[in-house]
């Protein structure tokens, strides 16, 4: 995989190239990426002793996004549900991560994955938007974590928010972009999946046709492939040989991944193993980074026993509308009207219109 810094995409000025993979799953799983790495820890603090919890409990790393942000945020409207950040960070520190797939020369961590899952009031049902990485964007003026200043700026590449400020300026880009208010902040990095996906004996993935990325080190035929850890770590960081190579076709590639992920986690018998339960919370809460409000296994576990209201069947994941960047091809930019729609009917906790839901950019 490139530089996501750079992010050379494989559009040209003379169009999307052409190959196809598997095809992009049903928008509606984006929660489930939640979903999954909560029911681990539900299942978790319901099934270890206490000395177990208190050490999971102090995997979890939080982050005060609200003193970070200040009072410069969207009003919190009364019938406005939940809304949660969710980022999928792909760490390159350190010389194991160097080692694995897509690696390369990148050092430190990029948001590789951005959901704003949406709860209305009542939660029955949600959405999840995904905003493409290589959306290029407005960046507010933010603090970084040493108390300096980053001032604003105008045409980044979204994932770069991340990479250059930290977590709180992206809650804050999204809110600016959005006009949303973000009740919560989930990070997942998906170095730690390595270490769940072993723990958990590998994940099953259904390709439909070859996927034969260089970049990444992922090459599979068409068929039924149960991949180990650092194969996933692969299949979810390939862009290369999916869609037309740009960030678009991968959303699609990483939402059936984390479904598989969630369907073998289902699968395994959690609460007649301990061992087995511990050995993958003990993965799953060393991936996770949260706001202060989530920042524990108490909370993650309430906050995952109060949407146990939500039917799945009435979930359903969005790709935020964008259009291919008119001076630099290979980057996109929201889509107007269909973004502002779309952003729209979730801060009033509507019905999201079929036309918000359409993309120009059709690379994916």
């Amino acid at each position: 995989m490139t530089d996501q810094t750079t992010g050379a995409g494989a559009r040209t000025a003379d169009g999307p190239r052409t190959g196809r993979a598997s095809k992009p799953p049903r928008r509606r799983r984006g929660l489930r990426i939640t979903l999954g790495v909560l029911l681990v820890l539900l299942l978790a603090g319901g099934g270890t002793a206490y000395w177990m919890y208190q050490d999971l409990d102090s995997n979890i790393k939080g982050v005060d996004i609200d003193k970070a942000l200040g009072e410069d945020r969207p009003e919190k409207l009364p019938t406005a549900g939940q809304n949660l950040l969710v980022l999928g960070s792909d760490s390159r520190a350190g010389a194991e991560n160097k080692e694995l797939g897509g690696g390369g020369g990148v050092s430190g961590a990029r948001s590789d994955t951005a959901l704003v899952v949406h709860i209305p009031e009542g939660r029955t049902e949600a959405v999840a938007v995904s905003i493409p990485r290589d959306t290029l964007v407005a960046r507010p003026e933010c603090v970084k974590s040493d108390g300096s200043t980053a001032a604003s700026a105008e045409r980044v590449m979204f994932n770069s928010v991340y990479t250059q400020v930290g977590p709180a300026c992206v809650v804050k880009t999204v809110e600016k972009m959005s006009g949303v208010r973000i009740d919560h902040y989930l990070e997942i990095d998906f170095a730690g999946f390595k270490d769940l996906v072993d723990a958990m004996g590998g994940v099953t993935v259904e390709v439909e046709e070859p996927i034969k990325d260089d970049a990444s080190g992922l090459d599979l035929t068409a068929g039924t492939h149960k991949l180990n850890g650092t194969e996933s770590l692969a299949y979810v960081r390939t862009r290369h040989g999916v869609g037309d190579g740009s960030d678009l076709g991968r959303i699609g590639l990483q939402q059936q991944f984390l479904l598989a992920l969630l369907t073998e986690i289902k699968s395994q018998d959690l609460l007649g193993s301990p061992a087995t339960t511990y050995r993958i919370a003990s993965s799953a809460t060393k991936s996770l980074t949260t706001d202060e409000g989530l920042a524990s296994l108490t909370s993650l576990s309430e906050f995952a026993r109060s949407m146990n209201g939500v039917d799945p069947s009435s979930m359903e994941t969005v790709m935020l509308p964008v259009a291919y960047d008119k001076q630099d091809p290979n980057r996109v930019v929201a889509a107007e009207p269909q973004a502002g729609d779309l952003w729209k009917a979730i801060r009033a906790d509507g019905t999201i219109p079929e036309s918000a839901k359409k993309s120009p950019a059709t690379g994916g």
